[in-house]
């Protein structure tokens, strides 16, 4: 999704109206957006927008908002200071914003919790900002959580040996306790295995 997809997934949202006012608002005053940040799930609806969709229409006013708002030490503070459905929407808005590494933070917050929800944002488009190491150690606590590894974008562009290693020794400690490792856990240690094996060979 860009910002225009936003945009136009919600023309004809009942409360579309409320959107653009409080869209205004934020222009002229942004103090004002702590407030309407809070209010736009309530006022937009928890419907998503299309079938199988993760975004809802509270979840794309809130992003268009934040884009509104354009203040990194804002957008910051609202993640700070919302409760999960308004962390979750400053990072699903993240990758949609011009404002470089300053959402990093927040990333490293999401990635400390355990709600599954957070740690799978995390891990979107965004984490391209993430060192390799914290990256890694994102996925692996994917895998421990049962967060489907779906949720990691560009996981086989950054998935490495050192990846590898750690999803091996994690593999080896639940075996030891008689538990199995997710199917799609399993499928990128295979991958990456065969890949470090080919390369040995060539």
């Amino acid at each position: 999704m860009t910002l225009d997809d936003l945009r136009a997934a919600l023309a004809a949202v009942p409360g579309r109206d409320w959107l653009d006012d409080a869209l205004a608002r934020v222009r002229t005053d942004p103090d004002a957006a702590g407030p309407l940040f809070a209010r736009a799930e309530r006022k937009l609806g928890r419907e998503p927008l299309a079938d199988d969709s993760a975004w809802t229409a509270g979840r794309a006013g809130r992003v268009l908002l934040l884009a509104e708002l354009a203040d990194p030490q804002r957008i910051v503070t609202l993640y700070q200071q919302g409760d999960a459905a308004e962390r979750l929407a400053v990072l699903a808005a993240l990758p949609l914003l011009d404002i470089g590494d300053a959402g990093v933070p927040l990333l490293h917050d999401a990635l400390r919790t355990n709600d599954t929800r957070l740690v799978a944002a995390a891990l979107g488009p965004y984490a391209a900002h993430l060192d390799a190491a914290t990256w890694r150690q994102g996925v692996v606590k994917c895998v421990f959580m049962g967060v489907p590894l779906s949720a990691v974008d560009r996981l086989d562009d950054r998935a490495d040996q050192e990846l590898a290693a750690m999803l091996g020794a994690l593999a080896t400690e639940r075996a030891a306790a008689g538990r199995r490792m997710p199917d799609d856990a399993l499928a990128l240690l295979n991958r990456l295995t065969v890949a470090n094996t080919s390369r040995k060979q060539a």
